[in-house]
């Protein structure tokens, strides 16, 4: 972590305009020039995703998809359990955060990790319906989520498991015992966040609950670096299809 890495992945974030005629072509564009910094600067910014990890219910020989997994970082979160998985794809339309992953990959000596370039919903992975379906931090980036979830669910073997973890925001009114933002909150967010197409939106949590049986849901409020005093909501979802 430097001062200097997270300048550049703040210039971007802030300068850059996105790109493209597709949106693997927009999604390239906007991390190619900071796919190495990734992971440093996001750490601080994407709150909840060692809890979501750890979370997961992981059994021996089980197969995982981590959907929109970029850089493969969250695999780190698997730590002694990652040994018990009979294979783990890191599912990701962006090739500059896939050759990260690869070279994390490598470095880790993971043998039964891999990358696959593929539309979340599009991909078929080999051998049939997965055990464990993730997303960290991808689906308010995928412009098409309802299919996506609809896609893992359909993945799933039955009592298979999914974890979300990603931004938020909640409702005016919202369901009895989910966190209420205040209107300032519900206003700079999505501004904040759409204007590097990060689309925050109440509903990803209330699908998710509609298509699996609920395990965990946690919300918080995580630090944005450099914003001094202002916190961002997040979610954490553990699942299971039933």
């Amino acid at each position: 972590m430097s001062l200097t890495s997270d300048l550049r992945v703040l210039y971007h974030l802030a300068f850059t305009r996105v790109k493209g005629d597709s949106h693997a072509d927009r999604l390239e564009a906007f991390y190619r020039q900071q796919a190495g910094a990734y992971d440093d600067f996001r750490k601080r910014l994407l709150h909840g995703r060692e809890e979501m990890m750890r979370g997961l219910d992981i059994h021996p020989g089980d197969r995982m998809l981590d959907m929109g997994g970029g850089t493969g970082s969250n695999v780190e979160y698997l730590g002694d359990r990652l040994p018990l998985l009979h294979s783990l794809h890191i599912v990701d339309l962006c090739p500059s955060l896939l050759q990260t992953a690869q070279e994390r990959i490598k470095r880790h000596g993971w043998t039964n990790v891999h990358t696959v370039q593929a539309d979340a919903t599009l991909y078929e992975p080999e051998g049939g319906p997965v055990d464990v379906v993730t997303f960290s931090y991808s689906l308010t980036m995928m412009p098409t989520w309802l299919q996506v979830i609809d896609r893992a669910y359909n993945l799933l073997r039955p009592g298979g498991r999914v974890g979300v973890a990603d931004f938020t925001i909640s409702y005016k009114w919202p369901p009895p015992g989910r966190r209420r933002h205040s209107a300032f909150q519900r206003f700079l967010w999505p501004t904040w966040f759409g204007w590097d197409n990060v689309f925050l939106s109440p509903d990803h949590v209330s699908y998710l609950q509609s298509r699996f049986e609920t395990i965990r849901l946690s919300e918080g409020m995580g630090k944005v670096p450099y914003l001094l005093g202002l916190k961002a909501p997040y979610y954490v979802f553990l699942g299971k299809k039933v």
